[in-house]
C-alpha cells in the first residue's frame, strides 16, 4: 500500500470523469418544471454530433471538432415552465450526468456556442430552438455501459425572444467501432468515483449500499486493477488543517482494510488523502467521505 502525494489527487480526478454507468442506459429523466413538447426518434449511419462551436460558411456548417456518427436513439423537445429557468434546467442534467458518471466531452455558453439558428435549424432540425446567441448553451457527455456500449447524451438549453425557455435533449447509443473525439477506449478504463460518506473518529462507520460494495469488487475482478481510495473530510470549528487530513487518510485507510477483506487485495490499493482541499460543486461530493476508482490496465 502506498501514500500519494496530494498532488496526485488533482491528477486522478481530472481523468476520472468518464466511467461504467448501468448496463442499460435510459433517457435522461425529464427535468421537472419543464413539460415535453415534442419527441424524434433518431436512427442514422451518419448523425451530427459536435465537439467544438459551430461556424456557418457559405452555407455550410463547420467546427474543429464534428462527428457523423452510427447512431440509435432518440431527441426530446421540452418547453421550461415560467417559474424556472433554463440555467436549472442545465444544472439539472449535468448533475443527473455525473451521477451516471459520464464525461463531459465539449460545452460551451453563450456567443461562444455560435449562432443559435445554426444549432436549431441545421444541427437539431428544430426551429423552436432558434433563440439568442447570448443566452444558449450546450454540452455533449459520453458514458460506457457495463457491456462496453457507448452513449452520447447532448443537452441545449436557449431562451427565445419571447422569453420562452427550451431544452433539446438527445440520447444515442454509438455503434459499436464509432470513433468519437475524446471518447477513446481509454475512457472505458477509470470506472467510478463511488462516493462512500464517513463517520466516526478512532473507529469509522461507512455509508454505502451493497449495490456500491458489489461495483466496486466487480470492477476490481481483474488481477491488472487499481484501486485509487480518496479521502475527503470537512473543516471543524477549532480543527487544524493537519487534523482535517488525518482525519481523512485514516478513514481511507480504513475503508482500504474493508476492501482487503472483502477480497480487493491491498497491494492494489492506492490512497490519496485529498482532505478537503479539492472541493466539488457536486451536492453529492461534499463533506466527510471517501472516494472509490478502480483504473484498469490497457
Amino acid at each position: 500500500m502506498r501514500l500519494f502525494a496530494l498532488s496526485c489527487a488533482a491528477l486522478l480526478y481530472s481523468a476520472a470523469a468518464a466511467a461504467a454507468a448501468a448496463a442499460e442506459v435510459s433517457f435522461p429523466q425529464a427535468f421537472p418544471e419543464s413539460s415535453l413538447e415534442a419527441t424524434t426518434e433518431i436512427e442514422s449511419p451518419g448523425h451530427l454530433v459536435l465537439f467544438s462551436p459551430v461556424r456557418e460558411v457559405n452555407n455550410e456548417i463547420r467546427s474543429e471538432s464534428m462527428a457523423r456518427l452510427p447512431v440509435m436513439g432518440e431527441g426530446r423537445l421540452y418547453e421550461i415552465s415560467r417559474d424556472s429557468n433554463r440555467e436549472k434546467a442545465r444544472d439539472y442534467y449535468v448533475q443527473l450526468l455525473q451521477g451516471r458518471n459520464a464525461n463531459i466531452l465539449f460545452e460551451c455558453r453563450g456567443i461562444r456556442c455560435g449562432r443559435s439558428n445554426v444549432w436549431a435549424n441545421q444541427i437539431f432540425g428544430q426551429r423552436v430552438l432558434y433563440g439568442r446567441d447570448a443566452t444558449q448553451d450546450y454540452l455533449v457527455a459520453g458514458t460506457v455501459d457495463d457491456e462496453g456500449s457507448r452513449w452520447l447524451t447532448s443537452i441545449y438549453t436557449v431562451t427565445r425572444g419571447n422569453l420562452r425557455e427550451y431544452v433539446w435533449v438527445e440520447h444515442l447509443r454509438l455503434t459499436r467501432g464509432a470513433s468519437v473525439p475524446g471518447m477513446d477506449r481509454g475512457n472505458s478504463r477509470v470506472l467510478g468515483p463511488i462516493v462512500v460518506p464517513w463517520e466516526g473518529g478512532i473507529t469509522y462507520r461507512f455509508d454505502w449500499s451493497a449495490n456500491d460494495r458489489r461495483k466496486v469488487l466487480e470492477w476490481a475482478g481483474d488481477s491488472g486493477t487499481q484501486v485509487a481510495i480518496t479521502g475527503f473530510s470537512s473543516l471543524v470549528p477549532g480543527q487544524s488543517i493537519e487534523e482535517a487530513f488525518d482525519r481523512a487518510e485514516q478513514a481511507a485507510i480504513s475503508l482500504s482494510e474493508v476492501l482487503a477483506k472483502t477480497g480487493v487485495p491491498a497491494e492494489r490499493h492506492r490512497i490519496i488523502v485529498a482532505g478537503p482541499a479539492i472541493p466539488f460543486s457536486d451536492p453529492d461530493r461534499q463533506g466527510n467521505r471517501v472516494e472509490v476508482t478502480v483504473v484498469r490496465q490497457p
